[in-house]
């Protein structure tokens, strides 16, 4: 990772343009070209220096639900399991922890009762309890990279 790297990872954390040609106008600022920049957001997808690069949504306030959920799955079962959760459209990441609670996973609705039925749904189908850890306060941390 060189400075313009480091100088694309700052800038884009603090937003990006909503305009006609937002990767030319954030091209633009950094100093570079729309091309140069896409290809090296690529670059840094593809060489997992970035997980992901997509926009943020506060879910809760335009009328949506998500939460963080675990499950204690035994061993023999995690496979079995993981078909079940994984085919429910509202489950966005599922982790395998080494912990009692080896299954973690990110649910995210429309709206709080459907959070609600889908964790009622997963417990029903998976017949193992499902434990819901709702967000209470929210962190941003900011990373900022020496460039």
């Amino acid at each position: 990772m060189d400075n313009i790297d480091r100088q694309i990872i700052n800038q884009l954390q603090d937003g990006f343009p909503v305009c006609p040609a937002p990767y030319q106008h954030a091209a633009q600022q950094l100093g570079i070209s729309e091309a140069e920049l896409l290809a090296r957001l690529q670059a840094l997808l593809a060489d997992g220096t970035l997980s992901r690069f997509g926009p943020l949504y506060h879910a809760e306030r335009v009328g949506g639900a998500l939460t963080l959920a675990a499950v204690k799955v035994p061993l023999e079962r995690y496979d079995e399991v993981t078909d079940i959760i994984n085919a429910f459209p509202e489950v966005a990441h599922n982790y395998q922890r080494n912990h009692v609670l080896n299954m973690w996973f990110v649910l995210a609705t429309e709206t709080p009762a459907q959070l609600q039925q889908a964790l009622a749904d997963i417990e029903q189908q998976t017949g193992l309890p499902v434990y819901n850890m709702p967000k209470i306060n929210e962190y941003f941390v900011g990373l900022r990279l020496e460039a």
